[in-house]
């Protein structure tokens, strides 16, 4: 087995030079340092075989295996580094998907989410999850997805629409979508995406309107 592999499989190395990588990365050292403070114990490592042995056989191949096992421990350290900040990037894009979807409350049992910008599969997800929970805290029978902000709509996007609007429906709860603008209205219609079966209005206060209706409707029928 190659020496370097040591890193790889070793549970208590890899601990410990993780543990080493993140300890000085909270204190803002670069990686490329910490990199190079693993490369330093070379010279002090040969030092120490050249006290213990005269051979110079013994000592080319020990020399062999430090560079070998302290290379490998230096780039495994620049990887921890490169995996905490890629980790810390992920978490922050997360929490702005998470912020820049807010569920607002508008009435009892009335959700929002008034969506501005580009609606990928990410903040799809982000929508539909923290809608889904809202509805259950709120019990709320009906939620709103306001696309005002939203400057294209192509087949993704309606999609993803679709997605989230048989999700709350899974809730119990009527989904409605606002927003419609006459050209997103014309690309849907040459995209020839059918949404006859969701309730639509131009515009959020229409939507609320509609959506005070249903709640009447609802309110009839069980006193009924």
């Amino acid at each position: 087995m190659p020496l370097a592999h040591v890193i790889e499989r070793d549970d208590a190395v890899r601990s410990a030079l993780r543990g080493l990588s993140e300890r000085r990365a909270r204190t803002g050292a670069a990686p490329s340092a910490t990199a190079m403070a693993i490369l330093s114990l070379k010279r002090t490592t040969m030092a120490a075989l050249e006290r213990h042995t005269d051979d110079p056989a013994v000592r080319y191949q020990a020399s062999l295996l430090v560079n070998q096992l302290l290379d490998a421990a230096g780039i495994f350290t620049f990887s921890v580094y490169v995996e905490g900040r890629e980790e810390i990037i992920r978490r922050q894009h997360h929490q702005m998907l998470e912020l820049s979807t807010p569920v607002v409350r508008l009435w009892r049992q009335v959700l929002a989410v008034p969506l501005i910008g580009t609606l990928d599969s990410a903040r799809t997800q982000i929508v539909m999850s923290s809608l889904l929970e809202s509805i259950q805290a709120h019990e709320a029978r009906v939620a709103i997805i306001d696309i005002t902000g939203v400057s294209t709509v192509d087949t993704a996007v309606a999609q993803h629409l679709l997605q989230t609007v048989s999700a709350v429906r899974l809730m119990g709860a009527e989904c409605l979508i606002s927003g419609v603008q006459p050209s997103i209205a014309q690309t849907i219609t040459q995209l020839g995406i059918d949404l006859s079966h969701i309730i639509t209005r131009g515009s959020l206060a229409d939507a609320l309107a509609t959506a005070m209706e249903l709640l009447g409707d609802r309110a009839s029928a069980v006193t009924g």
